[in-house]
């Protein structure tokens, strides 16, 4: 099994559970019990500022809350990107300079050491092989993240960003309709 932490999952067109039809996932933790993710491509109506006001500076924008998956939306999970050398306290690597952070720091302890930071509200969580059996199927394209993604000022075109700039047929899906029977 490889494992895809810090890669992306971007949904292909025969995906279309409402939770993740058209979602692009960073994938955080992959590993032998399963594999856990945050849809970064879908803001919410909620301002950060409404719910962790003391956050609100330290978020990229756009400062929404992000639905981050249909796991655990009661509670909020940070994300950021580490700048070099050794991460902050209360920031946890955990792939490719990616991290989690801890929401209940002081943001000045951690906004020194990242470049950006965005908040989710639940994540997405697979048990062990059901990830790679959605991939086996054809739900999910396994592509490599830009540093740009997770903190992308357009998270709402992001899907067909990450698609356009694949290599070979896959840029092509960029174009594929959002209702294909509409075509």
């Amino acid at each position: 099994m490889m494992a895809l932490d810090g890669q992306l999952l971007v949904a292909t067109p025969r995906l279309v559970d409402p939770n993740f039809a058209r979602t692009v996932i960073l994938v955080l933790n992959h590993d032998e019990d399963g594999a856990l993710g945050v849809v970064i491509n879908r803001p919410s109506d909620l301002a950060v500022a409404d719910v962790l006001p003391v956050w609100s500076d330290a978020v990229a924008l756009p400062p929404m809350v992000f639905g981050g998956g249909p796991v655990g939306r009661d509670s909020a999970l940070a994300v950021a990107i580490a700048l070099g050398g050794g991460p902050p306290s209360g920031f946890q690597r955990v792939a490719a300079g990616y991290g989690l952070v801890d929401l209940d720091a002081q943001p000045g302890d951690i906004t020194p050491g990242v470049v950006g930071l965005r908040i989710f509200s639940g994540y997405a969580g697979w048990a062990a092989g059901q990830l790679e059996d959605e991939i086996g199927e054809g739900s999910w394209y396994v592509v490599s993240a830009a540093p740009g993604d997770l903190l992308s000022s357009e998270p709402q075109t992001l899907w067909r960003q990450v698609l356009r700039r694949q290599p070979g047929e896959l840029a092509y899906l960029a174009s594929f309709p959002d209702e294909p029977s509409m075509n």
